[in-house]
């Protein structure tokens, strides 16, 4: 099977190491350090790690005390957001310099449409260059970059060079880039579906292939369909500049287990204070609010509830947040607490963009 043309020109742009680069570019005595983003020796979680922290294994989601044990020298510096939506508002204007189809993932990364640009480079390989130049040359900041004919070939071959480099898997090229990819490299396959694979036999994209549509989905169930496909390069998602937050949240990891619920109301008030005001600069509101409870062995709960009106004000959401902690007993002591609204009224309104806060 052949791939036809036309083929769309996709850049997947992905920051290196952004959040702790960020923080070496604004404190010199940084540079060339181990620096980890978040988290403590005592408590916490790693949001980012250098690349020099990373030579030592301190991997981004891991908690503080196994990142110290890890690499001792570590340095810890808090998080600070709304530098970072700074520099990564800096870099989109970039990306908007060559085309407006920019499809934000994240702060850090963003799928990019180069087919027709305002540069009129027939090269996306070249425009991917002359983009990480630029963030270099403006902000000092380096960039890795994918690019290919979809956005998931594009979003693999993005890891390929990194740190500060590209890689572009071309048309011809694209069957067999697959066929000899790792299933491990495949976007969106985890470790368990990655055992999964290899107990069966899959180990590379030829592997996968030789698997029929309907083998896939006995099982992998509807994810079958999509691993059928982008083994043979389909991958039809197209850049969507006009993506629309599902939900808005605000979370807090505490210095200290807590095991008290009057305690933990406390908490949750300020909490509010935080969501109501995104909520309220956002301009949204929403009907279902979810109350995220994350306890001192790392287990994960939530629970939900939908009101029959939108709404966004801390008065009019802090009782369904107070029933949902008395829902039931807490099963431990808790070291994370976070409300979120889903179900927004922002369909037809301009996208919400919102970076979770910590404290740690």
């Amino acid at each position: 099977m052949q791939l036809q043309p036309p083929y769309r020109k996709i850049i997947h742009v992905d920051m290196d190491a952004f959040y702790a680069s960020v923080e070496q570019l604004d404190n010199p005595d940084l540079m060339g350090k181990p620096v980890a983003v978040g988290g403590s020796e005592i408590r916490g979680v790693v949001s980012a790690a250098s690349y020099e922290a990373r030579k030592f294994g301190v991997r981004s989601a891991m908690s503080g005390v196994l990142a110290k044990k890890k690499c001792p020298h570590l340095i810890f510096v808090p998080p600070r957001f709304d530098r970072y939506k700074e520099i990564s508002a800096k870099i989109r204007s970039i990306f908007y310099d060559y085309t407006d189809l920019v499809e934000p993932l994240s702060l850090d990364e963003a799928y990019l449409d180069v087919t027709e640009n305002k540069k009129r480079n027939p090269s996306a390989s070249v425009i991917a260059q002359e983009i990480r130049e630029r963030i270099w040359n403006e902000l000092q900041l380096r960039a890795s970059a994918g690019i290919s004919i979809n956005k998931f070939i594009a979003k693999v071959a993005s890891d390929i060079n990194k740190p500060n480099g590209q890689k572009t898997i071309n048309p011809e090229d694209v069957m067999t880039f697959l066929e000899q990819l790792s299933v491990n490299k495949f976007y969106g396959v985890g470790k368990v579906t990655a055992a999964k694979m290899h107990n069966n036999g899959i180990f590379t994209g030829f592997d996968l292939k030789k698997k029929s549509l309907e083998e896939l989905t006995a099982l992998f169930g509807k994810s079958g369909k999509h691993y059928y496909n982008i083994v043979r390069g389909i991958h039809n998602s197209i850049v969507k500049p006009d993506r629309i937050r599902k939900s808005i949240a605000a979370e807090r990891t505490f210095n200290e287990n807590l095991s008290s619920e009057i305690f933990m109301l406390e908490r949750l008030e300020k909490i509010a204070d935080e969501l109501e005001r995104r909520m309220m600069k956002s301009k949204t509101k929403g009907k279902t609010v979810t109350l995220k409870i994350k306890y001192s062995d790392f287990t994960q709960q939530t629970r939900s509830k939908t009101v029959n009106h939108f709404i966004a004000k801390k008065d009019d959401f802090i009782p369904v947040v107070k029933e949902l902690l008395f829902q039931e007993k807490l099963k431990n002591s808790v070291r994370l607490l976070g409300i979120s609204f889903s179900n927004l009224d922002s369909e037809k309104k301009e996208p919400v963009w919102v970076q979770l806060e910590f404290n740690f």
